[in-house]
């Protein structure tokens, strides 16, 4: 269906070719090199659409580590390896700090919330976001009182499941949603509540829909493809759906509204709401309110679950980094008391294991779309003001000057000579700089505290042999996405 859909965009626009003009010479002389573009079409013979990381680092071996690529008829600006995203990101962080858009959400996300906008709306959305986080306890012994009660509930319901084969997909969708619910909405949810899991559902088909072969096709067109049936207008609705139950909890918080004591994120949100509502100016309107709650509430539950489903995998195919990990647990926590962020600074080996599956999961291997805010000067190029820049993240996390072995998996790559933790400034799972994940503490709280709960209580079986695991992606385009699979929880 995908080839069907090329073949037929390409025949309609290769009427097109005579009769337009390709980007003007001037400002493709003054972007990075790249290959040179067709009209309209932009680079599409040169783009692999089941995955762009793929096609951009065929072009990187020909023009380097920056270099420019067109989408479409508009220019994008990638940065591949440390050097290049560290001198963007952080030694010109204000240049960079602006957001680009992914197609396929921006009908909905619309530039709105902290996530998307951009400018002065950013950043008083962001400020605001990280002093109302760290009041409800993020980096705090609050949090980590939720996710280790909350690891308490799975581990009761993995108990359930008496040995047999299941996909965690929709369990660890559970536990790092909750968390967030909590935050958000004051509320966390049964793991059989009906309208949780047709949240977490769309949340989940979202996510892949936006890395599969039609999410990186209607990156390139979505001007054109817009206007045509596809998998795009599922998208559309997936978010709509759970903008209105995000909508229908709002009014709630706004019926139970106690000044004194605001519960959540909500609250917080709504009382800033009432403090400017005389400035026609102000960034704390609805919308924003909205789609900040649908951006954290994204962010919060999807990119720490499939990390842990990523992980489980990884394990499973590596039983001894499994059985080294329960032997750390065992000797510094024990099987009587849960395991506390503490006990992270006596764990080495466990806290490498876990930055290895970040790195190899390589979730946003493209990282999240930035823009420049003004025309920049970047390693003798000027990049002009709004042009898109994807910053390679992949690139820098598999960096062969810092990795040995960049694409296996190797817990030592985060272990030195002595087997004490080693960090590494390639190890930017998060992004950097301005735009740097604002759930970053949370994310690092519940990986640690997740799975340590769960190889605390079980060991991971399955019903391949390690050997026969595939650790493939099922899709790779603007996050990554594992396949899917089933394994046992035997109790210890």
């Amino acid at each position: 269906m995908d080839s069907v859909w090329l073949l037929l965009l390409t025949a309609l626009l290769g009427l097109l070719l005579l009769l337009t003009r390709g980007p003007p010479a001037s400002r493709r002389g003054r972007l990075p090199p790249g290959p040179r573009p067709l009209p309209l079409l932009g680079n599409l013979l040169q783009m692999d659409l089941r995955g762009f990381l793929k096609s951009f680092l065929a072009l990187r071996d020909k023009y380097g580590d920056v270099f420019t690529i067109y989408l479409g008829s508009r220019p994008v600006v990638v940065l591949c390896g440390p050097e290049a995203v560290k001198e963007a990101l952080v030694e010109k962080a204000e240049e960079f700090s602006g957001r680009g858009p992914i197609a396929m959400a921006d009908s909905v996300f619309q530039g709105q919330g902290i996530t998307f906008a951009n400018g002065h709306t950013w950043k008083i959305l962001r400020r605001f976001t990280q002093a109302t986080l760290r009041d409800f306890g993020m980096g705090t012994r609050r949090i980590e009182e939720w996710i280790q009660e909350e690891a308490q509930y799975l581990v009761e319901e993995l108990q359930k499941s008496q040995r047999a084969l299941l996909d965690p997909t929709l369990l660890f969708h559970s536990i790092t949603a909750n968390i967030i619910c909590l935050i958000m909405f004051a509320e966390r949810f049964s793991y059989h509540d009906d309208l949780f899991h047709e949240l977490l559902s769309k949340f989940n088909d979202t996510f892949v829909l936006a890395s599969s072969t039609w999410g990186q096709l209607f990156e390139v067109f979505s001007g054109f493809l817009k206007f045509f049936p596809g998998p795009h207008r599922r998208v559309h609705n997936n978010l709509t759906f759970i903008n209105a139950f995000i909508a229908d909890s709002v009014e709630k918080h706004k019926e139970s509204l106690d000044p004194s004591a605001p519960r959540d994120f909500i609250d917080m949100y709504l009382l800033r709401m009432e403090k400017e509502k005389g400035d026609p100016n102000t960034e704390f309107h609805y919308k924003n309110l909205i789609i900040t709650v649908l951006s954290l509430f994204f962010g919060g539950t999807q990119t720490t679950s499939i990390t842990l489903r990523y992980g489980c995998l990884m394990l499973l195919k590596y039983p001894r980094v499994a059985e080294k990990v329960q032997e750390e647990i065992d000797q510094v926590i024990g099987k009587n008391r849960s395991p506390e962020l503490k006990d992270r600074a006596q764990m080495p080996y466990t806290d490498a294991v876990i930055h290895e599956i970040q790195r190899f999961s390589d979730l946003l291997p493209l990282s999240i779309p930035h823009c420049v805010t003004q025309d920049t000067f970047f390693r003798g190029y000027l990049i002009p003001k709004g042009t898109e820049v994807y910053p390679l993240l992949s690139t820098v996390l598999h960096d062969p000057k810092h990795f040995k072995k960049p694409y296996d998996f190797d817990p030592s790559h985060f272990l030195d000579a002595q087997g004490s933790l080693k960090k590494s400034e390639a190890f930017i799972p998060f992004s950097s700089g301005k735009r740097v994940c604002l759930g970053e503490g949370i994310a690092r709280m519940e990986l640690f505290l997740f799975l340590t709960t769960i190889l605390q209580n079980f060991s991971l079986s399955s019903s391949m042999v390690p050997a026969s695991i595939d650790l493939t992606p099922r899709e790779s385009g603007v996050s990554t996405v594992p396949p899917n699979y089933q394994l046992r929880f035997l109790p210890r």
